[in-house]
């Protein structure tokens, strides 16, 4: 008996070592390439689940806002993706795949046939092959393959794949076998295949890029038709910053006044929007309009991310602003991660606010070659004007009676009829209120104006009131609006009215009652 029990106590370890060995085996995890891809065949209704389900004209209502939205989702699993995991997804979900498999080098395709056989081996169940979300998925796949050659500097390779990809995705709004509800879920990819084309063609020779501006111009038409938002915003976007890169400003501003921008596009192609606009406007002198666009773009770009482009807006708005006359509140060249990169331009304004041209002159040879790199020395280079009417209003304040001799050594001007010539056109601006003596040759100052018995304040508040209505208007565009939420509210008023009306009732028929008993009483 005791040998019995020791032969118990010695197999019930073997028994639990055993049950934890078949707990541990697990089924290996999904890549997140393949799993973004099965999350979206079932967001299109592609799925099991999808099929059986009661309404499937449901999964259909808006394909072009799930593909957005699964975009987003997707964004940290596309970041990280490499031309191997692209290839290994698209052997395992995809039928047929020669667009993405025919511009990897042998080897990576090599590797992964081998691994698609491993996993077959490992799996021997029926593949999973994506349905309805089969060629939304290769394009998805095609713009990260695209990606990956742009980051590696192979844009010859990355060029012929986006157009392949565009040429794929073109072919599927011509095929009258697909819905056209369906077609929609093509938008957003089509829009991100010609963003990265567009990338990739500012490495290209100039005589390429010049031979697709017709293209685009008739992709954006036929967006346009079609009321694409995704791939005409993008287009836009697209059309403006090539003509900016080229220096072509005046063919800009033709096509910014002659073509509208989709109300239903994203906010983050919104902000580059305005920033081209803003961008063009400030070069072509518009400064008011520019400061308007700019300010907008820096409201509405996101705050979490995107540091880069907001960098970009803010130093060019710095440079409008001076522009206009105004100087930028100190605490802008101090905010968290811009205080690098909006140094130069805090000297810049120091200078500008001085009003000494030595020193204007200075900062900007010594930052000469960091404005270029920013696309803002040809705007820096118009503010030798502001420079010297920032100087005459000090002085202006300082005395009432110069001479002319004594203006240009203030200002660093090389002569007396240098700074004669100055001194008029900032009378004429309206920047001074002064008189100027020729023949004696000194500029008499005039006693100052009460600013509150002008116009300017009833201006000023007008346009601060333009600009709340102008955000309050944005905020409701901006605003989600659920379908029906306005009948539940409908609906719970109408039953507090039918629950008074009850009561009523009740009370009445309490009344008479009580009035016949009194009357039988």
């Amino acid at each position: 008996m005791v040998e019995d029990a020791k032969m118990t106590d010695a197999d019930e370890p073997k028994k639990t070592e055993e049950k934890t060995e078949e707990k541990e085996v697990k089924p290996p995890p999904t890549p997140p390439l393949e799993a973004a891809g099965l999350r979206l065949e079932r967001l299109l209704g592609g799925s099991k689940a999808a099929e059986e389900a009661s309404s499937s004209s449901s999964f259909y209502t808006n394909p072009a806002k799930v593909v957005r939205r699964w975009l987003t989702t997707s964004s940290g699993t596309a970041g990280s993706a490499t031309l191997e995991d692209i290839g290994s997804a698209a052997v395992k979900l995809l039928e047929t795949c020669p667009e993405v498999l025919s511009s990897f080098k042998k080897d990576e395709v090599e590797a992964m046939d081998t691994g698609a056989e491993d996993a077959a081996d490992a799996k021997p169940e029926e593949p999973t092959f994506l349905t309805v979300a089969a060629r939304p998925y290769e394009a998805w796949l095609i713009s990260l393959a695209v990606r990956c050659f742009y980051k590696t500097a192979e844009y010859d390779k990355a060029y012929a794949l986006a157009q392949k990809g565009i040429d794929m995705v073109s072919a599927q709004f011509e095929d009258s076998r697909i819905v056209s509800s369906v077609v929609s879920a093509f938008y957003p990819l089509l829009a991100r295949l010609f963003r990265w084309r567009s990338l990739v063609l500012e490495h290209m020779p100039n005589s390429v890029v010049a031979s697709l501006r017709p293209q685009m111009a008739q992709a954006y038409n036929m967006a346009s038709l079609r009321r694409d938002a995704d791939t005409q915003a993008t287009l836009l976007n697209c059309m403006l910053r090539d003509l900016l890169h080229s220096s072509q400003i005046e063919q800009a501003q033709k096509l910014l006044a002659n073509s509208t921008f989709p109300e239903t596009a994203s906010n983050n192609q919104l902000c580059r929007y305005l920033y081209y606009s803003g961008r063009i406007q400030a070069l072509r002198l518009e400064y008011t309009s520019a400061f308007s666009n700019l300010s907008q773009s820096l409201r509405k770009s996101p705050k979490n991310t995107g540091m880069g482009f907001r960098i970009t807006v803010q130093r060019l708005l710095v440079v409008v602003q001076l522009l206009m006359g105004e100087i930028p509140d100190r605490h802008i060249f101090y905010t968290e991660g811009m205080q690098k990169e909006l140094d130069p331009y805090l000297r810049i304004t120091q200078a500008v606010r001085q009003g000494d041209l030595a020193v204007f002159g200075k900062v900007v040879a010594e930052h000469a070659q960091r404005y270029k790199s920013d696309h803002t020395y040809t705007l820096i280079s118009r503010l030798a004007h502001q420079v010297v009417k920032a100087g005459l209003r000090n002085l202006h304040l300082s005395y009432s009676r110069l001479s002319l001799q004594d203006v240009a050594e203030r200002l660093g001007l090389p002569s007396a009829q240098s700074a004669e010539l100055v001194v008029a056109k900032a009378v004429r601006d309206g920047v001074l209120d002064a008189t100027i003596h020729h023949e004696e040759a000194y500029v008499q100052s005039h006693d100052l104006v009460d600013v509150y018995a002008t116009q300017e304040p009833s201006e000023a508040l007008h346009r601060r009131i333009a600009y709340c209505l102008t955000t309050h208007n944005d905020a409701v565009k901006g605003m989600r609006y659920p379908p029906d939420a306005y009948k539940k509210q409908l609906e719970a008023s109408r039953g507090l009215r039918r629950r008074g009306r009850a009561d009523d009732d009740e009370k009445e028929v309490d009344d008479s009652d009580l009035d016949d008993d009194l009357d039988d009483y």
